[in-house]
């Protein structure tokens, strides 16, 4: 007798983002360069490879090319912050196209993209503070503004991706379960088959987006307590935002 298919997440069960794969190299990297973010983590690849270098034995202080890197880092850092104009529109408009068929997940996605955005609309005031058209002593407080904000943001991300990611590895059971019983009836599988790849690439995606997530919050967790406590040290910070920004790379490279 069949099994029944689990209750489908519709985040879950969307289309697996396009792939690369055939199409030509520059092509797909003038694609990639045309979108904010695909530049965005170039940057951040960039800057976090400095601080990496910065922060280890690699460079000492006294060579040459140490305080040019730094100066490199902070200019990257404060481009990086230029890139986020606006940025928090998309939040708005992630927020209200959510499929919210729970009140526990209409209050994570809340927490998601609401703080989420709200740290991109304080991070237009930080550049303009940082650049020189604002004040500057108003600086420390809106970067404790933002940090906490982007905390909050990751905390409803990461609940929200553990969410989806658990019913994804349902119907991947339910998939494994209902080729198995094709199979012992005499073959037919191959469409659910293509359909089990398709899910874990997708549930693979998930992981290393949860990964991210985690990385990126454990820099908002520094940055809220002005880099001090456990998990702060300058080195484990840039070690994860290079992480996180090679994973984000991945995933815009194979979506656009």
């Amino acid at each position: 007798m069949d099994s029944k298919p689990p209750p489908q997440n519709p985040s879950s069960t969307s289309a697996p983002p396009p792939q690369s794969n055939g199409r030509d190299f520059l092509a797909h990297l003038e694609s990639y360069l045309a979108k904010r973010d695909g530049v965005d983590k170039l940057l951040k690849i960039s800057r976090y490879a400095s601080k990496i270098i910065l922060s280890s034995s690699l460079l000492p202080q006294s060579h040459p090319l140490y305080p040019r890197l730094k100066s490199f880092e902070s200019s990257v850092g404060l481009s990086r912050k230029a890139f986020r104009l606006g940025k928090f529109v998309q939040d708005v408009n992630a927020l209200r196209s959510a499929h919210l068929d729970s009140r526990h997940r209409a209050i994570l996605a809340v927490l998601t993209y609401g703080g989420e955005g709200f740290y991109y609309f304080v991070e237009q005031f930080v550049w303009l503070s940082k650049s020189g058209l604002i004040d500057s002593r108003h600086s420390p407080g809106l970067q404790k503004v933002s940090a906490w904000a982007e905390l909050i943001g990751y905390v409803g991300s990461i609940s929200l991706k553990v969410i989806d990611l658990r019913g994804i590895l349902e119907e991947e059971d339910w998939l494994r379960s209902r080729i198995e019983e094709l199979q012992v009836a005499g073959g037919g599988a191959e469409k659910e088959a293509e359909k089990l790849r398709r899910l874990r690439e997708k549930g693979l995606l998930k992981k290393l987006s949860i990964v991210q997530d985690i990385a990126d919050g454990l820099m908002a967790a520094a940055d809220v307590r002005d880099g001090k406590g456990a998990l702060s040290g300058p080195l484990l910070l840039a070690s994860a935002g290079l992480l996180s920004a090679v994973i984000s790379t991945h995933k815009n490279w194979i979506s656009c």
